[in-house]
């Protein structure tokens, strides 16, 4: 599997662990607000781990850790991927993988494998304007068969929106809708991509963040429905 980079040690990135972030190259999407964006392409300056290497280090370090997470990019796009989370569970660490939801088959597969202990798939817009949102265009059906596999699987997740100024509060509304049932939802602060860093082509050039206010109302309208919801990086 190849890996782009490592965060050796986080205490925010699987919710009441201690983990390890692996970091995938390459991504099916291109958000105009991606503060990974040296992750998409396949430039020949990004970092290379050799996937053993990594094991390596989680052997070490397997007894002052409670888990790996593992994100990207889109992790769900490496092919090797199955067999890498496979070695990470015979260390006997708890496994989060993050993903966009484009891939519902590898989802699937990982999750009837009991490969994965959590989940957190970004919603990034209602499914109709993905386009807008995210520089192309996606399957809505794929992202909905991934909810279904998400919230039938049984095990611990979250969907998370980057409250992006493009987005309102029907929108979130509308996204709430899309995972009713869900164990969380969780709205995460716009923050502006730096400059240079972000898509001039798109309409949606830099802009200020929606109030942390804004925000917290919105989350507060989404909870009032029976989706629990919760804010972050405000």
């Amino acid at each position: 599997m190849q890996i782009a980079g490592i965060q050796p040690c986080s205490m925010v990135d699987y919710p009441g662990k201690i983990a390890t972030v692996v970091f995938t190259p390459g991504c099916n999407m291109n958000c105009h607000y991606c503060h990974n964006r040296g992750l998409l392409g396949d430039a020949p300056t990004q970092t290379r781990h050799d996937a053993d290497e990594v094991i390596g280090l989680l052997a070490r370090r397997r007894k002052m850790l409670d888990g790996v997470v593992v994100t990207g990019g889109e992790p769900t796009l490496q092919p090797r991927l199955a067999r890498f989370l496979e070695r990470v569970q015979e260390l006997g660490l708890a496994i989060k993988l993050d993903t966009n939801g484009t891939r519902p088959e590898v989802v699937r597969d990982l999750v009837e494998r009991k490969l994965v202990n959590y989940v957190a798939m970004d919603l990034k817009a209602p499914f109709t304007r993905y386009g807008e949102i995210c520089g192309v265009e996606v399957d809505p059906d794929d992202l909905r068969t991934t909810v279904r596999v998400v919230l039938e699987a049984g095990i611990d997740h979250e969907f998370r929106t980057t409250f992006s100024p493009l987005l309102n509060e029907q929108d979130i509304l509308q996204m709430a809708g899309d995972v009713q049932g869900a164990r969380r939802l969780v709205l995460q602060q716009y923050r502006r991509p730096a400059a240079g860093d972000w898509l001039a082509d798109t309409a949606a050039r830099p802009r200020p963040s929606h109030s942390a206010e804004y925000v917290r109302r919105v989350a507060q309208r989404v909870g009032s429905l029976r989706t629990p919801c919760t804010t972050r990086g405000l």
